[in-house]
């Protein structure tokens, strides 16, 4: 296994990193506060080939692989992490269509979320009372009487871009009553009749990333819009969420990385007792326990990338790494506010900003409950020698 990224690698990451220099830092903090959603940049990231970094070059993307999504995401992630979740989603859309939809719709929708023509993408899976448990879903696809098409009609919660994407895959039930059997896939275009769009959640974090409810009252589709195959959504779920662990685990590193760069800094040019505080051991300390911790999860991180990329099984080792690098990026960017001291506390430097951003990491795209859960399951299948 390389330890050291490729040529294209450090292309897709370089990218990431100026462009977050150039057009992020300088609004980051301003969006922040106003929640501004960001359509410029998400419009020139798709110039740049970064909302769909491991899409085929065919289908309009950069065909970098995952690896180079991983670095790329953790790039923008450090600068402003309400435009790295929308560009993680978008990719991740992206990729699901261009691995499991049909050849028309693969013409028709991956160039549009690649290129920008779309925005950005949106992933409907959750609903207010089956968040971690799809199967529980129960907003349902009925069969139109003309045997035309679908009519879907429910609910669903916290979906990133869900009012600002122009493609969103959205899942529903052709089966009620038959748990995660009748799970089937959609894709749903933004502004479709029927297709309201509830208040946006004024969340913690991520104050930049527009995260809503949705409303179907007979939102018609074609079955030319069925991705998969009918009773087939709830396979497409699990194996778009484990490639998705892999960016957020990316973000929360980046938001990490961030924190502990600023401390480092900090704890070098603030003084106490006539020493710069870094040389203080309880400081030293901490700042030696954030830099091994970031580092590990960072291995962890590109090695399930590398497996993906490879095609190699994966899901335990997103897992694991999702796990670790979001809830040590927490207590990464905990303790660089504590060697901040009061300033830390206070929004004249990022950290505080970073501490309420990288909360939700330990969240969404499956909680820190759900990946223990996952692993333990991968482990005992092992040992039982499946």
């Amino acid at each position: 296994m390389r330890f050291e990224p490729t040529e294209e690698q450090e292309l897709a990451q370089r990218t990431a990193r100026d462009f977050a220099q150039r057009a992020l830092a300088p609004r980051a903090a301003e969006r922040d506060r106003t929640g501004e959603f960001p359509e410029r940049e998400l419009r020139e990231l798709a110039g740049l080939g970064l909302l769909g970094i491991a899409v085929p070059e065919e289908l309009g993307g950069a065909g970098a692989g995952t690896v180079a999504y991983a670095l790329a995401l953790m790039e923008l992630a450090a600068v402003d992490p309400s435009v790295a979740v929308a560009v993680s989603v978008t990719n991740m859309v992206a990729e699901l269509i261009a691995r499991a939809g049909s050849e028309a719709q693969k013409r028709e929708h991956v160039p549009k979320l690649c290129g920008g023509d779309y925005l950005c993408g949106a992933f409907a899976l959750s609903e207010p009372q089956s968040g971690s448990d799809p199967g529980r879903m129960s907003t349902s696809a009925t069969r139109r009487p003309d045997g035309g098409g679908w009519a879907l009609r429910g609910a669903k919660q916290w979906i990133t871009s869900g009012d600002r994407a122009g493609l969103m895959v959205l899942w529903a039930n052709t089966r009620p009553g038959s748990g995660h059997k009748g799970v089937t896939a959609f894709l749903v275009r933004g502004g479709a009749p029927g297709l309201g769009v509830n208040r946006r959640e004024e969340k913690m974090g991520l104050c930049g990333s527009s995260t809503v409810g949705l409303s179907l009252d007979d939102v018609e589709v074609g079955d030319q819009d069925v991705l998969g195959p009918v009773g087939g959504g709830f396979k497409l779920a699990l194996g778009a969420l484990d490639g998705g662990r892999i960016g957020i685990a990316a973000q929360a590193l980046g938001i990490a990385r961030m924190a502990l760069d600023a401390a480092v800094a900090y704890a070098q040019e603030r003084e106490s007792f006539g020493v710069p505080i870094a040389r203080h051991q309880a400081i030293g300390n901490l700042l030696a326990d954030s830099a091994t911790w970031l580092e590990a999860a960072r291995l962890m991180v590109l090695r399930a990338a590398w497996r993906k990329e490879k095609g190699l099984p994966f899901a335990k080792e997103a897992a694991m790494a999702k796990l670790l690098a979001t809830e040590k990026a927490f207590e990464i960017v905990d303790a660089a506010l504590q060697i901040h001291g009061g300033l830390g506390y206070t929004r004249d430097a990022p950290i505080e900003r970073g501490l309420r951003d990288v909360r939700v990491t330990r969240i969404y795209e499956g909680t820190s409950e759900i990946q223990r859960i996952v692993i333990a399951r991968h482990i005992l299948k092992e040992a039982a020698g499946g």
